[in-house]
């Protein structure tokens, strides 16, 4: 990995409005849950002196690119490798309590500079392996997208791609995927799972939010990428841990990337939670022929946030225009009020 390149041309989306909603004051404590290349957790460092930053990442990629800022900022940057779902253990390990942390970020999804490496799999202009693990090989018995392709069955495909990549023709990718399982070839390259999605919905072009021509296989990247990582599961727990280390009157910070993602932290915000995992549904459509009583509903609909703006907040058309991949970001910021 080419990690000073990568930490050289990262650009950190809306890093101003994370300044703007974190407040950072000398001595306080955050945690950068998805370090990446470090463009946030450097904005923080260089805002006030003696803050402090644990930098936790899953990709061990990013894990090394935390101990070259710890070596800029001496005593100030504490690298942590792990997902959201590890924190609460390498916290026991160094004696952090909960209720400690002034400050949390989670900028979820695929970081630009996994993007950027071809032999990582996430790309889909750039030919590489199938693998999409943000784990890298820290935890081989982890699946690669490769592993699920060959293996899944066409209905668990189908909604795969239909439920984490949101994809209309579902069932028409996971066909054709099937068919050429059937005739022995194994889809190992992003580039053969691309062609193959292109040729399964023909030659209509899609676009993106700036009306830019996409490939036919965005959809379906994102799903098997959310799919092998547990994405979902994990920004769930995250959302938890971060209730559990905040001091009251911390901030929650969160950058999203796309409607599953946000609807999770929306849920955890609005306290639509039952059995520790975020509603489906918004309140609007749960079943009308419930009753509770008054104090139940009250227990069940308390949340430990307060929002600290009133609507969701996305890039500036400045912002978007010099950084693209910023366009489908959408900004949360809550307090914690336990």
């Amino acid at each position: 990995m080419q990690t000073e390149n990568a930490s050289a041309l990262h650009v950190p989306v809306m890093a101003d409005t994370v300044l703007k909603y974190i407040e950072p004051k000398p001595k306080q404590t955050f945690v950068d849950m998805t370090f990446g290349a470090g463009g946030h957790a450097t904005r923080i460092l260089d805002s006030v002196p003696d803050s402090k930053v644990f930098a936790l990442d899953r990709d061990p990629a990013a894990h090394e690119l935390a101990h070259e800022l710890a070596a800029k900022y001496p005593g100030r940057v504490i690298p942590l490798l792990g997902r959201f779902s590890e924190l609460p253990n390498l916290f026991r390990e160094l004696k952090v309590r909960q209720g400690t942390i002034d400050g949390i970020l989670f900028d979820f999804g695929c970081s630009s500079m996994q993007f950027d490496v071809a032999n990582r799999g996430f790309s889909v202009s750039k030919d590489g392996p199938l693998d999409m693990r943000m784990d890298g090989f820290r935890c081989p018995e982890q699946p690669t997208v490769a592993d699920v392709l060959a293996r899944a069955d066409e209905e668990d495909l189908a909604r795969i791609i239909k439920v984490y990549g949101e994809e209309k023709q579902a069932k028409k990718i996971a066909r054709a995927i099937i068919e050429v399982r059937y005739s022995f070839k194994k889809l190992e390259t992003t580039r053969e799972l691309a062609q193959l999605v292109d040729s399964a919905l023909g030659s209509v072009p899609r676009q993106d939010m700036l009306g830019r021509y996409t490939s036919n296989a965005t959809k379906t990247f994102q799903a098997f990428r959310i799919f092998v990582n547990n994405e979902l599961n994990e920004i769930n727990y995250g959302m938890f841990v971060a209730e559990r280390y905040l001091k009251p009157g911390g901030r929650l910070l969160t950058i999203a990337f796309h409607s599953l993602e946000d609807t999770i932290v929306k849920r955890h915000i609005s306290g639509n939670i039952s059995g520790d995992v975020a509603n489906t549904l918004p309140l609007k459509y749960v079943s009308y022929g419930m009753c509770h009583e008054k104090y139940e509903v009250e227990s069940l609909m308390q949340s430990p946030w307060e929002m600290l703006h009133k609507h969701v907040i996305t890039p500036t058309i400045d912002e978007v225009e010099s950084n693209p991949r910023s366009r489908s970001a959408k900004f949360r910021a809550a307090i914690c009020m336990k």
